[in-house]
């Protein structure tokens, strides 16, 4: 509302209303989709967690743990909101539940989705869950990886538009006024 209030106000008259009308859903539409920065920031953790969880997982597995207390020795290295998760998968495998639909339970969330799917197709099909773990561990760096690299040529693109806008106006006021000056100055008009 306060969107669509400014526009009216700064545009004024009937147009302006009519802009503060199409003001009001366009900004209600951007609200909604902007993430909040707390969750932004807990999927970005649990991210940056994920590589390190899985490969601590895959260890404990091959050196005889099973799924249980290594989600549970990751989920204690790793503390954070990964950490939490896995404590929940571990406590709840420690209590008996089947562990497809509790590694399931995790398969919503952005950022635990690939390890979730994994372990939940690990624990269907009776495949190494270890192997699977590495997988996991890997391409959650390749996807990191290519995120950073992605961001760093972003950066080259962003910097285009504040460089033309301090650059264009010194090259039309030192490059094309004088010439078009000069031209208009020979030209004799009757």
């Amino acid at each position: 509302m306060a969107a669509g209030a400014m526009t009216a106000l700064m545009i004024g008259g009937v147009p302006g209303a009519v802009a503060g009308l199409l003001a009001v859903p366009v900004a209600g539409v951007a609200m909604h989709r902007r993430q909040d920065p707390a969750t932004r920031r807990a999927q970005e953790q649990i991210t940056a967690d994920l590589p390190f969880a899985a490969d601590l997982m895959a260890a404990c597995l091959i050196a005889g743990r099973p799924v249980g207390a290594a989600t549970e020795i990751a989920a204690n290295a790793v503390a954070g909101p990964l950490g939490q998760r896995l404590s929940w998968v571990s406590t709840q495998l420690r209590l008996g539940a089947d562990p497809e639909p509790t590694w399931a339970h995790l398969a919503g969330d952005p950022s635990t989705g690939q390890l979730a799917r994994a372990m939940t197709r690990a624990a269907a099909s009776g495949a190494p869950v270890a192997q699977v773990l590495m997988r996991v561990a890997d391409d959650a760096r390749e996807a990191a990886r290519a995120t950073s690299v992605a961001a760093a040529r972003s950066v080259g693109v962003k910097a285009v538009a504040p460089l033309g806008l301090c650059f264009l106006p010194a090259f039309v006021l030192l490059g094309i006024i004088p010439v078009v000056a000069g031209l208009a100055s020979t030209i004799v008009l009757p």
